[in-house]
């Protein structure tokens, strides 16, 4: 079992029950779902560019990336219906549980200057948004090796129905959230 995932069964679902006050153990909140999301922005007609941020993709991930559609035109970005605009990966049971473990232990702390995360990341849906501009913090991209370095944009669903509910989830995973100065 993952670590992640033990910590959730034994400290977090009695610290959740005891904090919220649930009586059904299905209205705990957990996590569903992980979205890895980079946006092709000026490389939109360089195919080494796209098949570079696939390959970084599927070295973060450790799952292949699906490419992603325009669904309407805009024309001040120069951009046609049916465009691929974007590279994406979604994670689910253990790969998800694994690529967390990794977030909050290993990349955050090689994040310069990294502070912690602000609790405005986390929407009034509970789900936690957490971007990057640059992909080389991660521990599987060498970056004397980058030659041309990206962003990327983390997106984690929960069933929290609220941000307080959420907040307090991913505290209790571990995750660095900023001190507040009062």
């Amino acid at each position: 079992m993952h670590k992640i995932l033990e910590k959730y069964n034994k400290e977090i679902i009695p610290a959740l029950k005891k904090t919220f006050g649930y009586k059904n153990v299905m209205a705990i909140p957990k996590l569903e779902k992980l979205v890895i999301n980079v946006g092709l922005g000026s490389g939109l007609k360089d195919d080494k560019y796209v098949e570079l941020v696939e390959k970084t993709l599927t070295g973060i991930s450790g799952q292949k990336p699906v490419r992603t559609k325009a669904r309407k035109a805009i024309a001040g970005f120069k951009i046609r219906e049916g465009m691929e605009v974007g590279v994406k990966v979604s994670l689910r049971g253990d790969k998800m549980y694994d690529f967390i473990d990794k977030l909050v232990n290993v990349t955050f702390p090689r994040v310069r200057d990294f502070w912690g995360i602000s609790e405005k990341l986390v929407d009034s849906k509970g789900n936690l948004s957490i971007g990057f501009k640059e992909h080389t913090v991660f521990p599987e991209i060498a970056p004397e090796e980058v030659d041309r370095p990206h962003g990327l944009q983390i997106n984690i669903k929960t069933t929290a129905g609220n941000h307080k509910e959420g907040l307090e989830l991913f505290k209790l995973l571990g995750f660095p959230f900023k001190k507040d100065n009062k």
